[in-house]
């Protein structure tokens, strides 16, 4: 072949890559997407006591690792969420376990042992029987030296009801700790006698089984780490096209902020096509391939976020974040 029909060949190549390479980028950048007002603040447990992460397992106690505690509320408590409220929360998330008795309980752990004078497994009980513990009995910072909220939690575990009809006008992310799929059916029966409105403000995230059966049944954002995952390879693979997978859709993300640069249109084009899709994108702590449980839990964490960044934030502290971002 000639050589100079393979330069002028090379040449259509090159030109074609470019343009592509072109197409591409002003596709996915940011540049052309406005972003919005201010972050959404997600509060973990509302206003809760922090821990050390390091070594954790799935049956580490948490609350007998505390940091000492610099107020006096305890996670998963009415006085925690609207703590969390009043000091900038957008949304507040909270966990949840059915009891014998046909409600749910807002309590975190899978049994009782760790956190309240009680014992054995959480869902085994009525809701009577866990009004009536003291759930601050486990926590301690000096390695049981001192028990600082023992006989302060007496009642304070509210049912799911409580809670929605405490803020009815409030937005919650709510987790499901099984994988138990009649779980799932039971909550989107006591979700659907909600307002529509007021359902529309709730998220739900947990097991995959029991995810499924909610979003069958109710018109709300949902995930489980199966859906997560599938969304988040599935978008790095064909988001530079602008498509977005159906995991992506009424979901919610959680992106690790060391991971999030690697999103195609990170941050306003990628937000915008999630907010297309009825999705809330949440940037959580730097993952480690370990701890998948860290927050922006410093102001300087804050730092790590694009300039003008307009998506969601998970934290631990949102008596820290929150100020933060109001100066902002």
């Amino acid at each position: 072949m000639n050589r100079n029909v393979q330069m002028r060949r090379l040449a259509w190549v090159g030109a074609l890559v470019l343009i592509a390479a072109a197409a591409i980028w002003l596709n996915n950048s940011s540049l052309w997407t406005a972003p919005g007002a201010k972050p959404t603040l997600l509060a973990h447990r509302g206003l809760a006591q922090t821990y050390g992460t390091e070594g954790l397992t799935a049956t580490t106690c948490t609350a007998a690792r505390i940091f000492p505690p610099e107020h006096g509320l305890i996670e998963n408590t009415l006085p925690s969420m609207r703590a969390a409220f009043a000091a900038g929360a957008d949304i507040v998330e909270l966990d949840i376990h059915p009891t014998t008795d046909g409600q749910f309980a807002v309590f975190h752990d899978w049994t009782l042992d760790c956190r309240t004078d009680g014992k054995g497994v959480t869902r085994e009980h009525s809701l009577p029987d866990l009004k009536r513990l003291d759930v601050g009995y486990g926590y301690t910072a000096d390695g049981g030296k001192t028990w600082p909220f023992r006989g302060k939690g007496v009642g304070l575990m509210p049912s799911l009801d409580e809670v929605l009809a405490a803020f009815p006008d409030k937005r919650f992310l709510i987790h499901i700790k099984s994988n138990d799929p009649a779980e799932g059916r039971l909550l989107a029966a006591r979700l659907q006698s909600l307002p529509q409105a007021q359902l529309q403000r709730l998220m739900i995230y947990g097991g995959a089984l029991p995810v499924a059966q909610v979003r069958e049944r109710l018109d709300v954002a949902t995930m489980s780490g199966a859906t997560l995952k599938r969304c988040l390879i599935r978008y790095l693979l064909l988001g530079w096209s602008g498509h977005v997978p159906a995991d992506c859709e009424r979901s919610l993300l959680l992106v690790p902020v060391n991971y999030a640069p690697w999103l195609w249109g990170w941050p306003n084009r990628f937000l915008a096509r999630m907010n297309k899709h009825r999705s809330g994108v949440f940037v959580i702590g730097p993952h480690d391939g370990e701890d998948f449980s860290k927050g922006i839990d410093r102001v300087e964490d804050l730092t790590l976020l694009p300039k003008g960044y307009a998506g969601g934030i998970w934290t631990n502290r949102i008596d820290r974040i929150g100020p933060a971002i109001a100066k902002q």
